[in-house]
């Protein structure tokens, strides 16, 4: 049997405004295709190994969260959980008939995207709550019955195409339109009917997924949001076997960078504010493009990939505020491309501000400089590096600048040119930023330096993340100093910072140390401080090597 085949013909013609009403013969349609023996089952299918090295390599995509309710400027479906019948109507009923976004125009994001230096875009093809930016069969909720009445996932795919895109698809299995047809409360938790187990249910989950994978050619990434993910694995892996899933298959945290580097190929996804779609009332809490370069420096050191996220408004068009923040982000990627592609994490992932990534297959480290405010490109600075140690091979440059020179300076080169030199507390650098970015001579973003020829100068410690409790105004920190490294004694403590919010978390870089003990052997150690009460805080164990520090997880623990 055809798997592939029968799954394209299982559609459900519906009409606009009327019930999904399953071919009786659906469920076990699929169910027989399922146990062809030419379909494997989700626990043999898989990400392929050379589609997660791509991600590796190419960690940098954007995200766009658009839907038929970007009218109204609300949070994305989620208005629709706990809404009186007469919301809902208008929901159903009245948004898509004022859904005209005539100024949309996916090229445009991709040249954005691939400007920034980006290699996939994610479009959210149906969010929770169900109105599909595709020509669906499956249900009249959709955007073939809005005034725009044309392809948005068509139109956005012909745009990665013609531009080298890969191409990314957001699919939520989870639908608020199907369970209130079927008289269902609408909600997240204890979603009815069950996306996993309803045979009518995990039918039209496979019909929707059929058609994407079929209809547009070639998809390079699947994003899954939700529950039934099983059904949604099987279709994307069985039709379109090179298809890599992120969430749902492998680690991808929301709207943060884990504390301590996953061991495993992850994606973090994030908004450049704190709402997925367009709204209005939040366009003054986006991030800058200094902040969003730093995110991504982190990631990659992490040996994550980064997907930013941009909220269309409307009528499609992007605003003003977030595509400034892209330019910047763009202008730094352009020049420093190099040290966030077909790059891989260091022993360390930061010594401070100081941040690092190894390229993929040479010894060579790229040394971002981040936090230096008001650093003119004619003037120099000192910095003295722990984690990395120079050979008689070592050479030194600034990426993207051949630092031989300085726009409107009679300097000679070696006076602008970047210099290190190995000593006994580890090595130092002497670096002047030099290429003329702007008009102005200050350049907020990191300076990344490239060192080739290098090796490691130690082997760090490990530390781990205990439990932490909060009482009365005070916290109790517990960690385990797990290996000292190379080191005979290392010191122990814990850092700590307030806690602002899922999405507000990556607003807060400052970290607060406590005292630090001094340590000669692996074991547990402890520290309660004084704090605010009514307060979360985010925490972490810290163990500092002669030559490095290293940190445990991020961990949460409130006061009362």
């Amino acid at each position: 049997m055809n798997y592939k085949i029968l799954l394209f013909g299982l559609f459900v013609v519906i009409g606009a405004g009327t019930a999904f009403a399953a071919d009786a013969n659906l469920a076990d349609a699929i169910k027989e295709a399922n146990a062809a023996d030419d379909v494997g089952k989700v626990g043999e299918l898989g990400n392929k190994p050379e589609r997660l090295e791509w991600l590796r390599d190419n960690g940098f995509g954007m995200f766009l969260h658009w839907g038929v309710d970007a009218q109204l400027g609300s949070v994305i479906s989620h208005s629709m959980v706990g809404a009186d019948e007469a919301y809902l109507d208008r929901y159903f009923n009245e948004l898509p008939q004022t859904f005209y976004p005539k100024k949309w125009d996916a090229e445009e994001y991709v040249l954005l995207a691939k400007t920034a230096g980006m290699k996939y875009v994610a479009l959210t093809t149906k969010h929770h709550s169900g109105f599909c930016l595709w020509d669906t069969r499956t249900t009249g909720f959709n955007v073939m019955n809005t005034p725009y009445g044309k392809d948005i996932v068509r139109e956005f795919v012909d745009a990665c195409r013609k531009f080298d895109m890969a191409v990314g698809l957001y699919y939520s299995p989870e639908d608020f339109s199907y369970s209130h047809k079927r008289g269902k409360t609408i909600r997240r938790l204890g979603h009815q009917p069950s996306p996993d187990s309803d045979p009518e249910y995990v039918a039209y989950i496979k019909a929707q997924v059929t058609e994407l994978m079929t209809q547009y050619g070639d998809v390079n990434v699947f994003f899954i949001d939700g529950k039934g993910k099983p059904a949604t694995k099987e279709v994307v892996w069985t039709l379109q076997p090179d298809c890599m899933i992120t969430r749902g298959a492998i680690q991808s945290p929301e709207q943060t960078v884990p504390g301590l580097p996953p061991k495993e190929v992850w994606e973090t996804c994030m908004t450049l504010g704190t709402q997925w779609q367009y709204m209005p009332q939040q366009l003054d809490h986006l991030k800058d493009g200094n902040r969003v370069v730093e995110i991504l420096v982190e990631t990659r050191a992490k040996g994550g990939a980064l997907l930013l996220n941009l909220g269309p408004r409307p009528d499609g068009s992007i605003t003003e505020l977030q595509e400034d923040i892209m330019r910047e982000v763009a202008l730094w990627n352009f020049v420093n491309r190099e040290s966030v592609l077909g790059v891989r994490p260091w022993i360390v992932t930061n010594e401070g501000n100081t941040w690092f990534t190894k390229a993929k297959d040479e010894d060579t480290v790229y040394i971002f400089l981040t936090k230096q405010q008001d650093w003119s490109r004619k003037s120099r600075r000192d910095f003295v590096v722990g984690s990395v140690e120079a050979t008689d091979k070592t050479e030194i440059s600034v990426v993207g600048y051949t630092g031989k020179l300085v726009e409107y300076s009679k300097m000679k080169t070696e006076e602008v040119a970047p210099r290190f030199e190995q000593k006994q507390d580890g090595l130092h650098l002497s670096i002047m930023p030099g290429q003329r970015l702007l008009n102005h001579t200050d350049w907020r973003n990191p300076i990344v330096v490239k060192l080739t020829n290098v090796k490691a100068s130690c082997k760090p410690p490990l530390v781990m993340n205990g439990k932490a409790k909060g009482k009365d105004g005070q916290v109790s920190f517990n960690g385990e100093l797990k290996d000292l490294g190379d080191a005979k004694e290392v010191l122990v403590g814990f850092e700590y910072q307030e806690y602002l919010g899922f999405a507000e978390n990556m607003y807060n870089d400052e970290w607060f140390s406590t005292e630090l003990t001094e340590m000669t052997e692996p074991g547990e150690f402890a520290k309660t401080i004084e704090v605010p009460n009514d307060k979360t805080y985010q925490w972490r164990a810290v163990v500092k090597h002669p030559r490095v520090k290293m940190t445990g997880d991020h961990s949460k623990v409130s006061v009362k």
